[in-house]
């Protein structure tokens, strides 16, 4: 061959690459959740305010005591969603990552991807048809039997693995939650606008629910028809494919994990074998810290959908797409935090950095009055990702590879239920104290953000005594 003769087969390979990369699937995918997610809000809103005023247009209730009466249902409403949400993916997650190792790496995937596909089917429906708003547990319910975000995002970690070596495999992991955040924001700026896009009882919000179905369309059937999976899979990669079953299980803010496996968290010696600090011991305190930082982390997102829609803030639809897009930017600024932070400090002290960052945010949301208080709370909470996934590497370092997919499952696990159980008593604590002192759930959330740091600091003491005198010990 001359030196100008091309490989017949280089386009066909190139374009055989492209085909495996997953993240047309996790954009597409996002872009329809977070469309969803404002619709959701947005269509209950009006569904339960058109009630409420209707049923008591004759009486002379007064215009607050209304309002509050459409809060609670909304506070009800979501309370029954996030239970359903939250526990159906329990029944086939783990099933769905098991069949996935066994015989078809997209199989997680494509089943979830199904489910949310009739889920915003299902919100179409309610759109068009004026359906009552409990019809979207079923929905709900739909999605989570199919797997849910679980299965989805196990999958896709598992083909994002694959897809990479393991000295860049961290790289590209973050890489994808980048896209899931941008993409996430994204929707959520242009949610606002698409549901303004009709007016009128019937037609508002359904311009915004078929572009969110047609995203979720669009991501099933690129990955049934479209992507492959990559054929130079070693045989190691089916340990972290187990590990990744039931990752994801508690929502996307936990879905950032830097996999620092392959590199030390700080330049030094390596202590020799011996006597030292209990391992089970720092194993439980970051059990610990994980988990009371989840009920402040949870507690939070779940009120603050309310607490935009009423008095003091009272958004309309498009600010209330912006106010959902500010919380995506976390994504990037969490990555770069973890990018940065992972050169100079301890695993310990950027989870302190990030529960500092998401405590003092939560304390200002508390005292919000304006819209431009509530974006620099939101600024604060720049490194909130950082501490769960921080917590995830600081446990892999301390265990043994064949112990990832216990370990793991067992926190992603408590992580889920206590996410179920925070949205239900901060939607009554939110009930109980909305006329008295509405920011009162974000206070709390801020006291347990910091006292979280409480056995994070116990395992930081540890870890440097550790560092100075020896090994930690299997005890």
């Amino acid at each position: 061959m001359g030196p100008g003769t091309t490989c017949p087969w280089k386009g066909s390979l190139s374009r055989l690459q492209v085909r495996t990369w997953i993240e047309p699937v996790v954009a597409s995918n996002q872009v329809a959740a977070s469309l969803y997610d404002a619709g959701l809000l947005l269509v209950v809103k009006a569904s339960f305010g058109a009630n409420t005023f209707s049923n008591n247009s004759s009486s002379s209730a007064p215009r607050g005591a209304l309002e509050e009466q459409q809060q609670k249902a909304i506070s009800n409403f979501y309370i029954v969603y996030h239970l359903v949400v939250g526990l159906t993916p329990l029944l086939s997650a783990y099933l769905l990552g098991w069949l996935s190792d066994r015989f078809h790496r997209k199989i997680s995937i494509c089943v979830s991807l199904l489910g949310f596909l009739l889920s915003r089917v299902g919100l179409l429906l309610k759109v068009l048809l004026d359906w009552p708003v409990e019809m979207l547990y079923g929905a709900a319910a739909v999605s989570g039997l199919c797997g849910g975000f679980s299965a989805f995002w196990s999958g896709v970690m598992a083909l994002g693995s694959l897809h990479s070596s393991e000295g860049r495999r961290s790289v590209r992991l973050i890489l994808i939650d980048l896209i899931l955040g941008l993409a996430g924001f994204c929707g959520s700026m242009a949610s606002g606008h698409l549901f303004q896009q009709m007016v009128g009882h019937s037609g508002q919000g359904l311009v915004l629910t078929v572009c969110s179905v047609s995203c979720a369309a669009f991501a099933l059937f690129y990955s049934l028809f479209v992507l492959k999976v990559p054929e130079s899979a070693a045989k190691s990669n089916q340990a972290l494919a187990e590990v990744d079953a039931m990752s994801g299980i508690s929502g996307t803010y936990r879905t950032l994990d830097p996999d620092r496996l392959d590199k030390p968290s700080m330049v030094g010696h390596q202590p020799s074998p011996g006597k030292g600090v209990p391992k089970k011991t720092i194993l439980a305190l970051l059990f610990v810290g994980a988990i009371i930082y989840d009920l402040a982390v949870v507690g939070t997102v779940e009120v603050m959908p309310l607490f935009v829609l009423r008095e003091p803030l009272k958004w309309n639809q498009v600010q209330v797409g912006y106010g959902m897009a500010a919380g995506y930017t976390i994504f990037i600024t969490s990555f770069l935090g973890v990018l940065v932070f992972s050169r100079c400090f301890l695993d310990t002290t950027m989870i302190m950095i990030g529960m500092v960052s998401f405590g003092s945010g939560a304390l200002l949301l508390a005292f919000v009055k304006e819209t431009y208080m509530f974006y620099i709370a939101r600024a604060v909470m720049l490194f909130a990702l950082i501490p769960i996934t921080t917590i995830r590497s600081t446990m892999s370092k301390l265990i043994k590879g064949s112990s990832y997919g216990k370990v793991f499952v067992i926190l992603q696990l408590s992580l889920a239920l206590t996410g179920v159980v925070t949205s239900t008593v901060y939607n009554e604590i939110y009930q109980l104290t909305m006329e008295k002192f509405v920011g009162t759930c974000f206070a709390l959330s801020s006291f347990l953000s910091f006292l979280a740091i409480v056995p994070i600091s116990i395992v930081a003491y540890k870890q440097a005594w550790w560092l100075k005198y020896g090994d930690i010990t299997e005890k």
